[in-house]
This record gives C-alpha cells, sequence and structure tokens, in this order.
C-alpha cells in the first residue's frame, strides 16, 4: 500500500489523530449550536432565530462530517462527529419517542386553514375525523365560515369566531373575548386572537387561539419577525394575567418552541413532551409552527394530520391533566 494510502501516516507525517482537525472543529461548532444555540446574536437579520427555526436540520451535518472524517481517514474527526449526534439526540430525541399509551383527558387539533382553501367543507370534515374535543382555525374567510360551521356544528356545537380566528368546541364555552395583540401601526380590523373558556368533563380549561404575524426572509433585512415578535409580547401579557390554572394555546406561532422571538410564550407554556409533527409547508414540512401549548396540563403528544386545502398541516394532541 502506498504511503497515505491507508489510516497510518500521510505523506506530511500526521497520523489519523492528528488529521481532520478542521473536519472536528466543525463538528464541534455544529453540537454547540445546538445545545447553545441563545448563544447566537440576534444581529440585524435576525440570525439567532432563523438558526432556531431550523434547528432540527443541522442534523444533517452529521453524514456529511462523517464523509468528511472517511475522505481524511481521521479517527478524530470521526469521533468528534459523536459530539452533534449527542447533542441532536439529547435536544430532539425524545421528540421521536412514541406517544404514551396513557389514558388523555382532551384531544385537540390546531389548523391554520388557509385563506385561500378550494374545500373549506371538506378540511373541517377531516379535523373532526380525529374526534377532538376543540378544533382552533386560523385564516376563517367570511365566505368560508358557513361551510365550517355546516360541517362542524353538528359534533361541535359550541363554537365563537373573532375575526379570523375561531375556536370550536365539544364542551360549552363562556367567558369568551377576543384578544388584542395586534402590532403598532397595523389596522384595527386585524383580528387574530380569542380567549375562551371551555367547561370540559375534567373541568374549566382557558383556551386561547391566535395567529401571530408572519415572517419574511429578504435580502435587505434578513429574517423580519418584528411584527411576530411584538404580538408574541402581547400574548405573553394575556397569558399572565390569566387566573384559571388550567391554560391552552392553541395557534399558528409563525415560529417553532426553539425560536428565541416566543420566550414570552414558551417561558409561561409548556411544549409538547413527545412529537416533531413538522406543519409548515404542507408540500415538504420543514418546521412545526403551529403550535399547541399549555400549563396546568400536559401535551402529551402531537402529530400532524393528512393534507388538506391548505399550505399548513393540522397539529392534534392528546393533553393530560396534572
Amino acid at each position: 500500500m502506498a504511503r497515505g494510502a491507508g489510516w497510518g501516516r500521510d505523506a506530511r507525517g500526521r497520523s489519523a489523530w492528528t488529521r481532520g482537525r478542521v473536519v472536528a472543529g466543525v463538528a464541534a461548532l455544529v453540537a454547540w449550536l445546538i445545545v447553545f444555540h441563545a448563544t447566537v446574536p440576534d444581529l440585524p437579520g435576525r440570525p439567532g432565530s432563523l438558526l432556531e427555526t431550523f434547528l432540527p436540520w443541522l442534523g444533517l451535518a452529521v453524514p456529511v462530517l462523517v464523509g468528511a472524517a472517511l475522505l481524511r481517514r481521521s479517527v478524530t474527526a470521526l469521533l468528534a462527529a459523536l459530539l452533534p449526534v449527542m447533542a441532536w439526540g439529547g435536544h430532539f430525541g425524545v421528540l421521536l419517542l412514541p406517544g404514551p399509551d396513557e389514558r388523555h383527558d382532551l384531544t385537540v387539533v390546531q389548523h391554520n386553514v388557509s385563506d385561500e382553501n378550494p374545500d373549506p367543507s371538506g378540511t373541517a370534515r377531516a379535523l373532526a375525523a380525529v374526534r377532538p374535543d376543540l378544533i382552533a382555525l386560523q385564516e376563517v374567510t367570511q365566505e368560508a365560515l358557513p361551510a365550517y360551521r355546516a360541517a362542524l356544528s353538528p359534533r361541535y356545537p359550541h363554537h365563537e369566531v373573532r375575526g379570523t380566528v375561531g375556536l370550536w368546541s365539544a364542551h360549552p364555552l363562556t367567558d369568551v373575548r377576543a384578544l388584542d395583540i395586534r402590532p403598532q401601526g397595523v389596522d384595527e380590523g386585524w383580528r387574530r386572537g380569542l380567549r375562551a373558556t371551555a367547561a370540559t368533563p375534567h373541568g374549566e380549561v382557558a383556551v386561547y387561539v391566535a395567529h401571530l404575524p408572519s415572517v419574511r426572509l429578504t435580502a435587505r433585512r434578513g429574517f423580519d419577525a418584528a411584527r411576530r415578535d411584538e404580538s408574541a409580547e402581547l400574548l405573553g401579557a394575556a397569558l399572565a394575567a390569566e387566573r384559571l390554572d388550567r391554560v391552552v394555546l392553541l395557534g399558528d406561532l409563525n415560529g417553532t418552541v426553539d425560536d428565541r422571538g416566543l420566550r414570552p410564550l414558551t417561558s409561561r407554556l409548556d411544549a409538547a413532551g413527545t412529537g416533531l409533527a413538522f406543519s409548515w409547508p404542507a408540500s415538504a414540512p420543514l418546521a412545526r409552527i403551529d403550535q399547541v401549548l399549555a400549563r396546568g396540563t400536559e401535551v402529551a403528544h402531537v402529530w400532524t394530520l393528512p393534507p388538506t386545502g391548505s399550505d399548513h398541516l393540522p397539529v392534534a394532541a392528546r393533553l393530560v391533566h396534572g
């Protein structure tokens, strides 16, 4: 075998333990970003929030790093490639576990149905087929609202709509009110939040339905989430003032639970124990921006439902009261 062709020393005298330091360094950096993503500063363009939106996909660096380590015939780089594997497993691995088989108290469905949905009736029937206790919808247009009411009302006689968000419930709803989560400068006609008390067989639950502003990725402004973050602050203040012990937030939050822009919500509510449930875009889901968050009750498992006429996938969740 020619010198340098195997795992021995190469033509420059470097062993399998001293080659591949750059690859090992990149592996360590990927692991750091997965675990300590919050340390990435939110410079202009919001690189921190952008990273956190697609954080699970850093796991795709692992096969690239392993391939580079094999190409360099570097034991050091191969061992270093285990760092992002362990980091990813520690951060996201539990989400891959199957949902618990234990009893659950409520099943809920969250769906941005799209204001361009060509089949609102079919969408409503698909959501009701899961037989959830609560169904939260966003982008409900006035034109499509009669179709949703007609399809859902037989099984969900209690429903409320405020602006473009709605809640259908198998249990009575009281204390319903709109939530003003408008960012500054947004017209008063922009209504994307409501709060209701659901009288479930297991006690009262405060149910919040919200649709936070969209984010944009542009060459000039980078990851533009300023309005989304401002709306999250307003929603977080409403959650902080909530007096009921059990609270559930169902919404298109236009952000993942790792995104620091949603800290006003994720610092007050807990995310799902298991389930990745990437919901957007429906054609090739990259992130879960449709969320089920709660306090006083556990979101035991989340999963996605089959595609509807929307550009989002529906997200379902099982809740277990503490």
